[in-house]
């Protein structure tokens, strides 16, 4: 029976899993995800599903109150997380190294590594966080040989002008999940065009940092604001605009 039991478990999972849904390309409004709140923090999920090369993606968002008691420090057996910190101060700790970051911090988890976050500030710690399973076996090796888990500011890295505005390289590197992970912030000071418009084989994700925007994807239109992202997936025709004349920001990041 027990033999029975555990067989049955195993098998609920498994259907479970293969129960998810490829992501839906389009724009995802912070509007649209409605909070779930537990004692000293808020969640919001955007998206949960698979995509090009991943067996599953989730990607939410938390919020920690002031004074907010950290979770115990957990590990991912086999997902990568990448954390983006919307607003306020947090204290991530990775296998015992912390960091202090704020807005526009990130920090890339390795599988296997023991995490905790803590918000340290007087007001609000909100963070996005995206969890990845590749559709190949994990390869810690390739983890550590491009750089292992990191912690980052924006303010330690170099912001490159251009005419358009400008932006913000983070990283481009292979993971423990991905051969190649690339992420920056882009700047654009006045309406109109980042760039023309193109396809790649990574799907992308566009999280809008400041002011307004709009983006033409597979000959649909969407927009977007603060908070609010683009999921592009693999291989579609896209181009994203600032659709004001004030400046606009985002992350980008695309992987394979």
């Amino acid at each position: 029976m027990k033999i029975l039991l555990i067989s049955i478990i195993c098998i609920s999972g498994l259907t479970t899993f293969a129960q998810l849904e490829p992501v839906k390309t389009g724009a995802y409004h912070w509007a649209d995800s409605p909070a779930k709140v537990v004692e000293d923090r808020e969640s919001r999920t955007f998206l949960e599903g698979t995509s090009h090369h991943l067996d599953y993606i989730k990607i939410h968002a938390t919020t920690q109150y002031p004074g907010a008691k950290p979770r115990p420090a957990h590990a991912n057996k086999d997902a990568e997380e990448l954390i983006i910190v919307k607003e306020g101060t947090m204290k991530v700790t990775i296998e015992g190294k912390s960091a202090i970051l704020g807005a526009e911090g990130i920090a890339l988890i390795m599988p296997q590594q023991m995490q905790s976050v803590e918000n340290i500030g007087n007001s609000k710690l909100t963070y996005y966080a995206m969890q990845y399973k590749s559709n190949n076996p994990v390869n810690i090796a390739r983890g550590i040989a491009g750089g292992g888990s990191i912690m980052l500011n924006a303010d330690s890295l170099v912001f490159k002008p251009s005419e358009k505005g400008g932006g913000r390289p983070y990283f481009d590197r292979p993971t423990a999940m991905c051969e190649r992970m690339e992420m920056h912030v882009t700047q654009l000071k006045k309406k109109g065009p980042s760039h023309n418009p193109h396809s790649h084989i990574e799907p992308e994700i566009i999280l809008v940092i400041s002011g307004e925007t709009e983006m033409t994807i597979d000959g649909k239109e969407y927009k977007a604001g603060v908070g609010d992202f683009y999921f592009v997936n693999s291989e579609l025709f896209h181009g994203l605009r600032n659709a004001s004349d004030s400046s606009c920001s985002y992350f980008a990041f695309k992987w394979n």
